[in-house]
Formats: C-alpha cells, sequence, structure tokens
C-alpha cells in the first residue's frame, strides 16, 4: 500500500496498477484513528475507563474526503485504518465517494465498485453497520477480538461491547469480509487466525462456549476470508484464493483436515509443505499427523 503522500501520488499517477506475479500496489492506506488498547481509538462516547477521553481523530472529514476523491481519480483503492465506532463512521460516510465516477465515461465507471476496504472495523454502531453494503469491504483481524477480550469491556462498557468484533454481521451486510493475522502485533500462524474466527477464543480456548459466539464465523466463512474473498479485496480473484486450472498454485498442504476435526485438533495442524507458483518451496522434514 501506497502513503498517502505527494510520492505516493506520483507513484500511482506516472505507474498506474503495478502487478507482479509476486506484488500489486493499488491501494493507499489512511488512518483514522488509533488502537483501542491505549484508547487511541475514537469513540461517540467517552471510554468507560477514562472518562475525559473519546480517542484520536487523526484527520478531518474534509480530509479523508478530499484524499478519497484524489484516490478515486487515480482508479486506486482506499483502505482505511478504523478501529473506534466514530472511527468508523468517519469513513464509512468518506466512502460514499467508493464508486469513481470518471466525468468522461460516467455511466461505465458508476457500475465498477472500487473494493474500498475498512482495516479492523472492530466497534461498529449498530446505526451505522449498514452502511457496508455500499460495496465496502471489511477487513478484519480474528485474534483481534481473542486478544483484546480480557480488557476491552473495560475500555467500552458492556452495552458498547456488543457492538464489537462482529465479524458475522459484517459480512452478513457485505456480503464478503477478507481476513488477515495483523502480524507482528498478533500471532503470524493463519491456523490461529482461522480458529479465532470460527471459535472466538484463545490458543489456550479460553472462553469456554466462545467470545461473543454470535458473530462467530462458520468454517467455510473463514476459509473463504482468508482465500478467494481475500483475493477479491485485491482484484485478484482471477488469478488467487483458488485451486483451479489456470491460477496461480499458490498453496500450502497441511497434515489435518481443519475443515473437518475436532475444535481441540486444529491449532494442533503443521504444514507438510508450502508451494508458491507451482514450485515447492518449504516442505517439514519430520510429519506427524494431528488427526
Amino acid at each position: 500500500m501506497l502513503i498517502p503522500n505527494e510520492d505516493g501520488f506520483a507513484f500511482a499517477k506516472k505507474q498506474g496498477v503495478y502487478s507482479t506475479q509476486k506484488l500489486t500496489v493499488r491501494c493507499f492506506k489512511l488512518y483514522a484513528d488509533g488502537a483501542l488498547g491505549s484508547r487511541g481509538a475514537l469513540l461517540k462516547e467517552a471510554y468507560c475507563d477514562h472518562k475525559q477521553s473519546k480517542g484520536l481523530q487523526l484527520h478531518s472529514a474534509d480530509y479523508f474526503d478530499s484524499m478519497c476523491i484524489r484516490i478515486g481519480s487515480l482508479g486506486y483503492q482506499v483502505a482505511a485504518h478504523a478501529i473506534g465506532d466514530s472511527a468508523n463512521k468517519l469513513i464509512l460516510n468518506a466512502y460514499r465517494f467508493n464508486h469513481y465516477i470518471d466525468p468522461r465515461f460516467p455511466t461505465f465507471a458508476a457500475q465498477i465498485p472500487t473494493r474500498w476496504r475498512i482495516e479492523h472495523a472492530q466497534v461498529v454502531d449498530t446505526a451505522d453497520i449498514g452502511l457496508f453494503k455500499r460495496n465496502i469491504i471489511p477487513s478484519v483481524q480474528p485474534t483481534h477480538a481473542t486478544s483484546d477480550m480480557y480488557w476491552a469491556g473495560d475500555r467500552l462498557c458492556k452495552d458498547r461491547l456488543k457492538i464489537a468484533y462482529p465479524y458475522k454481521k459484517l459480512l452478513d451486510i457485505s456480503g464478503t469480509i477478507a481476513l488477515g493475522t495483523d502480524f507482528p502485533v498478533e500471532d503470524i500462524s493463519p491456523v490461529k487466525t482461522f480458529y479465532a474466527a470460527v471459535f472466538r477464543k484463545d490458543a489456550k480456548g479460553y472462553p469456554k462456549g466462545g467470545f461473543q459466539m454470535e458473530n462467530a464465523l462458520t468454517r467455510l466463512q473463514a476459509l473463504k476470508g482468508m482465500t478467494t474473498w481475500a483475493a477479491y479485496s485485491n482484484f485478484e480473484e482471477t488469478k488467487k484464493g483458488m485451486i483451479k486450472a489456470g491460477m496461480d498454485a499458490d498453496f500450502v498442504i497441511l497434515d489435518t483436515d481443519i475443515m473437518k476435526v475436532q475444535e481441540n485438533k486444529i491449532l494442533k495442524a503443521k504444514v507438510i509443505a508450502t508451494c508458491i507458483f507451482g514450485k515447492e518451496v518449504y516442505r517439514l522434514k519430520t510429519v506427524t499427523s494431528g488427526k
């Protein structure tokens, strides 16, 4: 992703969408707020454990509007960091430009979703979440829920905690969701991402019954979020995200079928081999089945 400064805009204007076999550059990263743990996430109401603060708004609404118009005019995507409910509303409002209309081709351009994303989307007000219907893709990291669950209630209070980490609801409204690890903030393991998305528990199996399970994803939804929907979010669905003739043969082989095994076996799954463009680039020396 590009930084929204003059160097970034100059690159985008000169190169257009830049794509090689291993790298695609077609997106600018914006930041609306900070993190929830440090009380930097921008909330509509004050922090439960710090009544003097609602968090940090890093830029004005006018700034985000102007950035979205400028980025859209280059045919690039916007990916905006937004964690608090106020930050998410700020970006959702700015994303009304997410069908960029080129004045030369108004009818054609208006039909093309730009697949703009909101990164994290951790706390989203019920009054605003419907705006994800505007072809806006939530790009979330499920281990945030299981890392934050110990103290998130202290920051948000019980009522507002209920609208936090709403992955299932986001998927239902937007029709797609991209999942990632957020490494190095969180663990790099995609298996832990899968486990957190489906079972809403930490690596030790806490809490029993899962954390706010009404927003858990199914195994298939979690898998799609890490593969086909993630590829779609980057305009790469014709070459990545599936094992299919004519597409890039990027895949891993696990020693465990995580789509079928019992919950307590999933985190024991090991990667036997990794292939990129059909070429094996890694193989586990000793294979012990996790089944």
